[in-house]
């Protein structure tokens, strides 16, 4: 079977994640501590414990699905010799799974990681003031369909096709008043359903700038490997494996459109039959049938996975 493993993103977290993993692996208690100690935050006692509304911060959020995803890898790696270099043809992750990929791939350091996303949360969380911006969901759209309906919507305003996720859900971003139009108009062209997201920030969209920014400036002053396995990358659909190439996508991701059907499509044409989804939630391996019928895909986030997974 030939693997691609692939990293959530936001919306994957829960109160309680990564509980069970460092009760039952000292690997896994090693990265939740290590990054507590990166962020001088105990963010793992926010994870296992909440309150959800502090875990579902933008700034929390990110970090500590990178530190269940990064547990689940140091598992396997230590359980079952998982080896990224010998064992995935790609590496890929949802917007912030991205970061995820990367240090799973030996590309960031995990305090760097957990640093990066921090900042990263936290910029993308004041670029735009609350309420300004929106997010909303178009299920039963193409992409291509999608792509006008924002146009349309814009008058003069920004609204852009944030997410390509494939099977039919199409996420606009941008400015509230024409995100409210996208989901009127999605109404009238017969889209299935429109819906608003309960998300803080319009993200991947041009109104983000001011957060692409700071991740030039932070990106710049880190160190950087090229990963074990390429990585594809959410804003080409497509491999990569140069550091400086990935620093520079990782920039163009805060605002750019997340190709995720695209980029599945890719690994699929590239000779992959599983995505292992590695962390939290089953968002990833649920979209993976949906996108190619010949995918399969499987989740591993918990030690009763890990055990199953191990054993396949």
């Amino acid at each position: 079977m030939s693997r691609a493993f692939v990293f959530p993103g936001q919306g994957s977290q829960a109160v309680g994640m990564g509980r069970e993993l460092a009760e039952a692996f000292a690997e896994a208690r090693h990265v939740f501590q290590e990054v507590d100690d990166a962020l001088s935050q105990k963010l793992s006692a926010l994870m296992f414990e909440g309150p959800e509304d502090q875990l579902t911060l933008t700034e929390n959020a990110q970090p500590a699905l990178m530190a269940v995803s990064l547990a689940v890898v140091r598992v396997l790696e230590a359980q079952g010799g998982l080896d990224l270099a010998k064992d995935a043809l790609f590496v890929a992750g949802h917007s912030l799974g991205e970061y995820s990929a990367l240090a799973a791939a030996g590309t960031f350091s995990l305090g760097d990681t957990a640093r990066l996303l921090k900042l990263r949360g936290q910029s993308m969380q004041k670029a735009v003031p609350v309420g300004v911006g929106a997010m909303a969901a178009l299920l039963g759209a193409e992409f291509e369909q999608a792509k006008e309906i924002a146009a349309l919507a814009a008058e003069g305003e920004v609204c852009e096709a944030a997410n390509d996720n494939g099977a039919g859900q199409v996420v606009v971003s941008g400015h509230k008043g024409a995100v409210e139009r996208a989901v009127k108009l999605a109404a009238e062209k017969g889209i299935k359903r429109a819906v608003m997201l309960p998300v803080s920030a319009p993200f991947h969209c041009a109104l983000m700038q001011p957060a692409a920014d700071a991740m030039a400036e932070a990106l710049s002053k880190v160190a950087m490997n090229a990963p074990k396995a390429p990585l594809v990358a959410n804003v080409i659909a497509a491999k990569v494996t140069d550091p400086a190439e990935i620093r520079d996508l990782l920039v163009r991701q805060v605002t750019g459109t997340v190709r995720w059907r695209e980029g599945v499509l890719y690994m699929k044409d590239n000779g992959v039959t599983q995505l292992v989804e590695l962390g939290a939630g089953k968002v990833l391996s649920g979209l993976a049938k949906r996108i190619d019928k010949e995918l399969s895909g499987t989740n591993v986030g918990t030690p009763a996975d890990i055990e199953a997974f191990l054993k396949g």
